[in-house]
């Protein structure tokens, strides 16, 4: 097949499908460069950080595959891609336990000032006594979106001891039952926001949850909490975030690995607070991760050339709005599935 690779993923995965197929790369292309490349492609493969526009997409006549690495949809047009009939496969698990590890990583980086600790410990200042940080165990973590993702940095937070609870979009019994094996009690938005030590992001971007911690919502955080974000940029109004951290009164403390605005020259409104931790959208970013993202996609794209789309034996990604062609790559449990993606206003 005829394969436009338009983000980085691991060598040995492209090399294997350069062996079986037609591989043209476009990673860090600009916008005609794309429009050049893409015009006889029949397989799309790219991760974050590159929009599939419905005028880039339309450029593409013979388009009958398009490959996530990951588990974001924001940046393409779903419509355009089922009003077509192509498949779009997701494969949202490898990384979803890389960016639960790295939601750990930031949460205890602000918990005990690691960063500030060694920034003044280069600058030659001893400050032992003036770095006192917070266990993590006994402490309250919230998760909004406790869905793939969520619900293993819930599994995480169990087992250090804290008491995790957790909103989903879609509420129900059996939701409730899935999360509380798994050490997350199911509650709501409000609740979630009340009462978290620690809020830890991980809902999808759509219309719902663009802005949904805003000054309001951070107005209602517990008094000395901390905030991360590993979900999208859009989803945190960034100007209240610097807002509430700035005002001191109900943030300690923020963590975002993604941003409204990313990508080379841009510069976040938080980048001068100390108390803030910035990464660049790494969450996934393992050895390991991006080397069973590259194996899932290298037999994504096999079984759908040989008319076997492995793919298409699962059931549909949670967003039912997406329709029937996009599905979910294989090791995406039922469970996890019925946890859902996203989270709404409550």
């Amino acid at each position: 097949m005829r394969v436009l690779i338009l983000s980085q993923i691991d060598r040995s995965a492209v090399a294997r499908l350069a062996e079986a197929h037609d591989v043209v790369s476009a990673i860090g292309a600009n916008e005609d460069e794309l429009r050049a490349r893409i015009a006889d492609r029949e397989v799309l493969v790219f991760r974050s950080g590159v929009t599939l526009s419905a005028d880039l997409l339309g450029r593409a006549p013979e388009l009958t595959l398009i490959v996530r690495g990951g588990s974001g949809f924001d940046n393409v047009d779903l419509d355009h891609v089922r009003s077509r009939g192509v498949e779009f496969v997701r494969v949202p698990e490898p990384g979803a336990r890389a960016v639960a590890e790295h939601a750990f990583a930031l949460m205890l980086a602000l918990a005990r000032g690691l960063l500030p600790a060694d920034r003044a410990w280069r600058d030659g200042r001893w400050v032992k006594n003036d770095v006192v940080g917070y266990l993590l165990r006994g402490k309250t973590l919230g998760i909004i979106g406790a869905g793939n993702i969520g619900a293993q940095v819930g599994e995480l937070g169990a087992a250090w001891g804290m008491n995790v609870i957790g909103c989903v979009a879609r509420p129900g019994p059996e939701v409730a039952r899935q999360l509380q094996r798994r050490g997350v009690r199911l509650t709501d938005l409000d609740e979630v926001l009340r009462t978290a030590d620690f809020l830890s992001i991980h809902c999808s971007l759509n219309p719902t949850t663009r802005n949904l911690i805003d000054a309001a919502a951070l107005a209602r955080m517990k008094p000395g909490a901390f905030l991360l974000n590993l979900a999208r940029g859009g989803v945190v109004d960034e100007g209240a975030l610097r807002a509430a951290v700035l005002d001191g009164s109900h943030l300690r403390g923020a963590a975002l690995d993604v941003h409204a605005a990313e990508g080379n020259g841009h510069i976040s409104p938080l980048a001068d607070l100390p108390n803030v931790i910035l990464t660049p959208h790494i969450g996934s970013t393992t050895v390991d991760t991006q080397r069973e993202i590259g194996e899932r996609i290298v037999e994504i794209i096999r079984a759908f050339a040989e008319q076997r789309p492995a793919a298409a034996r699962h059931a549909p990604a949670p967003d039912a709005a997406t329709g029937s062609l996009f599905l979910d790559a294989p090791a995406n449990t039922a469970a996890d599935q019925a946890l859902g993606l996203l989270t709404t206003r409550q």
